[in-house]
């Protein structure tokens, strides 16, 4: 073989791969790859709507033509392509693109054309006509993405709800069925559908504003606001189920859905309370002799720590703190972890009583 003429293959061959990892080496997702992966053969129609167009992330034919980022790879015609850029331009209607989706991604059936120049263009969302593929394999992923999509059939709410642990969907339907019995006494007939939109404005948000009101998610790590949600609401309101809160509790959420719907009901967004509570207690402290000082010095600089002093009689120390808690804490339980991690543990601390106030009355 002529030297020359193999020098300017190779030579091809790498302009053409550095044009390929340019625009992107890898292909988008393939339909059959991730379909055979889940397991996702039962198949519903879910008609047409939008679709975010970051959630479309592959091709049930031809996804070696695209890159990554769903753009044509060099060796693929572009007439259509152009053609379709240009009817964009101009504002002309296409018609929806066909679309089939694995939990929350979507494959392209036919509008490859149409994908690519939207996502070119810088779009949001296109409107596509949807075929959804439930996946069958049985991880916690597709379980919690089953009775979700359960939940969503049942209810027809769109907006997202997303819980971690299985089975919590079944409780909110519960909540939604106790909420539209309730509705019927004044509303015969009232549908399903009906009932948890209501339930979802008066009871589900409301109760998600004052959990995002008082900052709780940081004490949650890998859960969602509506696990959060469930949680309270189970254990508030479900017969039998009850924990002891603190004392405050029932003032804010109510023992009951539709007491707290009610008591939402005659207050603006801006008035929810706050999922916060201060506890006050005073601890009397004895210490080893000469120590009292070192003691005094090391819990003043507590933030919690609002007074000390240093008396005379059965104790030595008297300490006022302040603590903060959240709603699913009891005063006990916060109070009871202060001083055994800030107070007791403390060289030099003998023993500890705690009082907490019950009616107090200062000037």
């Amino acid at each position: 073989m002529d030297i020359t003429f193999l020098k300017s293959i190779l030579k091809r061959i790498g302009a053409d791969r550095g044009l390929s990892s340019r625009s992107g080496e890898n292909p988008v997702k393939s339909f059959a790859d991730d379909q055979q992966k889940e397991l996702a053969y039962d198949y519903k129609e879910r008609g047409i709507g939008p679709v975010p167009l970051n959630q479309i992330v592959g091709s049930v034919g031809r996804y070696h033509d695209f890159d990554s980022r769903f753009r044509f790879k060099p060796h693929v015609p572009s007439d259509r392509f152009h053609n379709i850029r240009k009817a964009m331009k101009e504002g002309k209607r296409l018609p929806p693109v066909r679309l089939y989706q694995i939990k929350d991604e979507y494959y392209v059936l036919d509008g490859n054309h149409r994908v690519s120049a939207a996502k070119e263009f810088g779009y949001q969302e296109i409107d596509a006509s949807i075929i959804e593929f439930i996946p069958s394999k049985n991880t916690l992923e597709n379980i919690l993405y089953r009775e979700k999509t359960d939940f969503v059939e049942k209810t027809g709410l769109s907006h997202s709800i997303h819980l971690t642990e299985i089975g919590q969907y079944d409780r909110l339907i519960a909540q939604i069925a106790a909420h539209r019995e309730f509705l019927e006494k004044a509303t015969a007939g009232i549908s399903f559908e009906k009932a948890a939109e209501d339930w979802y404005g008066t009871v589900y948000r409301p109760l998600m504003s004052i959990i995002e009101k008082g900052n709780l998610m940081a004490f949650f790590p890998g859960r969602t606001p509506a696990d959060l949600y469930a949680y309270i609401s189970v254990h508030q309101w479900d017969e039998g189920r009850r924990r002891h809160y603190g004392r405050e509790i029932d003032c804010i959420i109510s023992t009951s859905m539709e007491a707290f719907r009610e008591k939402m009901s005659k207050a603006d967004e801006v008035e929810y309370p706050e999922m916060h509570r201060g506890i006050t207690a005073f601890v009397l402290m004895n210490v080893k002799a000469k120590s009292e000082y070192r003691i005094m010095d090391k819990l003043f600089h507590l933030d919690e720590v609002k007074e000390i002093h240093s008396v005379h009689g059965d104790v030595d120390v008297l300490v006022k703190v302040v603590l903060t808690r959240d709603l699913l804490s009891s005063d006990s339980e916060m109070i009871g972890e202060f001083v055994h991690n800030k107070i007791r543990s403390l060289p030099g601390v003998i023993s500890t009583q705690t009082l907490i106030p019950g009616v107090s009355k200062v000037k």
